[in-house]
């Protein structure tokens, strides 16, 4: 390798490990995509609740993984369970309804907090949700239970906040816990349910439904919103909760190891150098590296290729009599060869002295040649007369004595 050439490799290294470096020193921007993931701990995550709730209950906390139907539908023991649903929107199709229902008539919870609540659920409580849309900055808003005992744990949310709230409830069977007061510009502030609780059936099965998840997240339990989530969650019966990580804004689906590649930073810039590398060593080799010679193979015999493709035109064309006129000449011309018999007249005493030289049966060879006699006396032939020919000179050629 000449001086120059180690000088441009020298400088394409300096320059990869210049990039590696200020990848790994740069600061990471902060994740603000809606999340709710027990796994995650960027802000809008739900990794703090998911482990303090492992205190809530001395029994295991139950994770679904799967559609909600598909879990309560093989949950061996039904009862005594609290379920807990936290995402952006909650939208559940018939099945996943009437499993839910089943699920409370038992007498078991549902806690469910989110922005948007659709489908036949919310439809058979008779709920309707609305949220703000007056400003295009979101407005502060202050929590409030409706318990005077427990208005010190109320709060204000300023920021990372969606202001949605209960427009129409059911009050003969729904019970306003909590309230939404919305600060407006001009001083008319209005307060809304926001936090209800929905009896259902005759064994004490209960919805409890929020509307503002952003509280359970990472970011405003480290913001001194602690003691209004834990005081929301309190509602809750102390029993063994099933934690739904399947319906989230930011469940993880990794289809392909690529794609799991290029989501982790670490590994994406290793693929990313390692592509890099390998373009360079295949430029650089392919300059100094000889040409591969290419080898000549011998000539082959081409004949059995070619009368293949003309039996094929000929077949295409339908031009069956012309084969099997041909296909007859050509056995016939193969009985001379081999077995030095005359073919003018194909009598029974040519059958026997075929069937005797080339070690097959009577039965056999009078089959063959009569069927080639029967053809011989028609102008035009099938398809079908075609196939049988070739399969009965197939069988005289290969199955002998």
């Amino acid at each position: 390798m000449d001086r120059r050439s180690k000088i441009a490799l020298y400088i394409i290294g300096a320059v990869i490990v210049f990039m590696m470096v200020a990848e790994i020193t740069k600061p990471k921007a902060i994740n603000w995509r809606d999340s709710y993931s027990a796994a995650d701990k960027i802000p809008l995550g739900c990794y703090i609740l998911f482990n303090e709730l492992q205190t809530f209950s001395e029994e295991e906390i139950l994770t679904s993984e799967r559609s909600i139907y598909e879990y309560l539908t093989r949950l061996e023991d039904p009862k005594d369970k609290t379920l807990i649903f936290i995402n952006n929107y909650l939208s559940f199709d018939t099945e996943e309804s009437n499993v839910l229902m089943e699920f409370i008539e038992e007498g078991n919870t549902v806690f469910m907090s989110a922005n948007y609540f659709y489908g036949n659920v919310i439809d058979s409580l008779n709920i309707a949700i609305e949220r703000q849309y007056g400003n295009f900055y979101k407005q502060a808003s202050e929590h409030k239970f409706t318990s005077p005992s427990l208005q010190k744990n109320n709060r204000k949310f300023e920021d990372v906040i969606e202001n949605s709230h209960f427009s129409s409830i059911d009050t003969l069977s729904t019970t306003i816990l909590g309230t939404i007061t919305i600060e407006d510009e001009y001083d008319f502030d209005e307060t809304y349910p926001n936090f209800v609780k929905v009896e259902v059936g005759d064994n004490g099965g209960q919805f409890i439904l929020h509307a503002n998840p952003f509280a359970f997240t990472n970011y405003h339990l480290m913001n001194d919103k602690e003691d209004y989530t834990a005081t929301v969650l309190s509602y809750l019966p102390q029993q063994q909760i099933i934690w739904d990580n399947n319906f989230k804004s930011g469940r993880k689906v990794i289809t392909s190891p690529l794609r799991f590649i290029l989501q982790n930073t670490a590994l994406k810039w290793a693929f990313y150098i390692s592509m890099f590398g390998l373009i360079l060593f295949v430029i650089f080799r392919g300059k100094r590296t000889q040409r591969i010679i290419p080898v000549i193979g011998k000539l082959e015999n081409a004949t059995v290729d070619f009368t293949k493709t003309i039996g094929q035109l000929y077949y295409q064309h339908g031009d069956f009599t012309n084969i099997v006129q041909k296909k007859i000449e050509y056995f016939l011309e193969f009985v001379r060869r081999t077995y030095y018999l005359d073919t003018n007249q194909l009598n029974q005493s040519f059958i026997d002295k075929l069937s005797v030289k080339s070690t097959n049966t009577k039965e056999n060879t009078k089959a063959l040649i009569d069927y080639l006699v029967y053809l011989k006396s028609k102008k035009y032939h099938s398809e079908q007369e075609l196939i049988e020919l070739n399969k009965k000179i197939e069988h005289f050629t290969k199955h002998r004595l």
